[in-house]
């Protein structure tokens, strides 16, 4: 037996016990991994009882009780999130994680900025992302004294860091790099809880528009600038470069929705963060031939290091502009 199907049985044995006690006398059914890594995992099953079958997740990560908690804590504030059911304890025997309900829409990017399903969703697409970052930047970062905090220059040295761990000379972000520490923000007045990976991708839609924003993992302490420049991103715009805001909407837009939600905004520093982000995508994927030669040698892998020239081309346009 492989290890994914003993790691199947294993996690059905303790899901059975487990989601009887969330969902009364309920059966699991149809539980199959979805997505994951080295660290992360995504499991979708069925909770069968008299009342009906109920779609839920098991998501199984190293932090997984810290991402729990601040799902919990945006759905507080109304951002759109799936209900957590359940944080696992030890005595689960699941390892760390929760478990969530299953929230029914679109997570392809390309299908979320080409298709005719979302083309009145997309109107407004963009002024709701600046609303809900609003109220995610909202959160009190009190509540969550484990999430590492980094300033701008903190963050700026630790992917050049990355970067030089690579091996390999790419002078476009050498370049980057460097108009980056010339022109490098100051720590922000009011440090606050940063969702990390806020981007086309990571956000369920349907025709209604934005149903829930989903990978909580990199969530951490900063400066709120550093989710909107992400967003906007150009490998998070699936081929619609005309449309900044992640293939789908303008940036006077994300600006206005942000502002409405009782935010304010450092339009100055936008482009600060969409070259520090495009760099660090560009980074990420740099490091993929490592991980392709050594740990995961997968088409997958392969795949996301050649887009790092993708990135080369992207800090090429930002730095001329």
């Amino acid at each position: 037996m492989n290890t994914l199907m003993n790691d199947e049985v294993g996690i059905a044995g303790g899901l059975r016990k487990l989601v009887a006690t969330i969902v009364p006398g309920a059966a699991v059914e149809g539980l199959q991994r979805l997505s994951g890594g080295a660290t992360q995992e995504t499991w979708r099953f069925e909770a069968v009882s008299a009342a009906g079958s109920t779609p839920m997740i098991l998501r199984r990560a190293p932090s997984g009780d810290i991402e729990a908690r601040l799902i919990s804590a945006a759905r507080d504030r109304d951002v759109p999130v799936p209900h957590v059911r359940h944080v696992l304890t030890p005595s689960d025997g699941l390892g760390s994680g929760f478990i969530m309900d299953f929230v029914e829409g679109e997570t392809l990017g390309g299908r979320i900025v080409k298709s005719n399903t979302f083309a009145v969703a997309r109107e407004t697409l963009s002024r709701r992302c600046g609303e809900i970052l609003a109220k995610v930047h909202s959160i009190d970062p009190a509540q969550f004294p484990a999430l590492r905090s980094s300033a701008p220059s903190e963050l700026l040295q630790y992917w050049e860091d990355q970067y030089r761990s690579t091996h390999w000379p790419r002078p476009v972000f050498v370049c980057a790099f460097r108009w980056l520490r010339q022109t490098c923000p100051p720590p922000p007045a009011r440090p606050c809880v940063v969702h990390g990976d806020f981007r086309n991708g990571n956000l369920i839609i349907g025709p209604d528009g934005i149903r829930a924003v989903l990978d909580w993992e990199l969530a951490h302490i900063g400066d709120p600038m550093e989710d909107i420049g992400w967003l906007c991103v150009n490998s998070w715009r699936f081929g619609r470069m005309d449309k900044v805001v992640g293939g789908f909407g303008d940036l006077a837009d994300l600006i206005a929705g942000y502002q409405a939600g009782g935010a304010s905004i450092r339009i100055e520093s936008c482009k600060w963060w969409e070259v520090f982000g495009t760099l660090r995508w560009g980074v990420m994927c740099a490091t993929m031939t490592r991980v392709f030669r050594t740990t995961d040698p997968t088409v997958e892998r392969a795949a996301i290091a050649r887009r790092a020239s993708e990135t080369e081309i992207d800090l090429l346009r930002l730095l001329a502009a």
